[in-house]
């Protein structure tokens, strides 16, 4: 269970199998976050949010893409439904940095004090 901002019973997060898989869990808590952040803002009363992300990775655990979903609990109309989601995969941010092909580089590496 992990404490959430938008809901009073946090989150529930199945457990990642390996490091990479953390990469789809952070997507699902962003799209998770940003489903609830633009509802309060379009006015859309969301009960409850369940999201599952999940991809795959070839041989040298380059990415072979990231899928998600999302189901929403909500007394919203279809079509308030389906604005919210399409702006939430416009503006979510995690998604948008791995869609752009984010650099990631190594600094250098840290010693501890007093340990050569």
């Amino acid at each position: 269970m992990l404490h959430h901002t938008w809901t009073d019973e946090g989150v529930v997060a199945s457990p990642a199998g390996n490091g990479a898989q953390l990469l789809h869990l952070s997507v699902a808590l962003c799209v998770l976050n940003d489903t609830y952040r633009e509802a309060e803002k379009l006015g859309i009363e969301i009960l409850g949010v369940a999201v599952e992300a999940d991809g795959g990775f070839d041989d040298d655990w380059c990415s072979t893409g990231i899928a998600y979903s999302v189901t929403l609990d909500s007394p919203a109309t279809a079509g308030d439904l389906a604005r919210l989601s399409a702006l939430v995969d416009e503006v979510a941010e995690i998604p948008r940095a791995i869609r752009a092909g984010a650099a990631v580089e190594r600094r250098a590496t840290a010693q501890r004090v007093g340990h050569p």
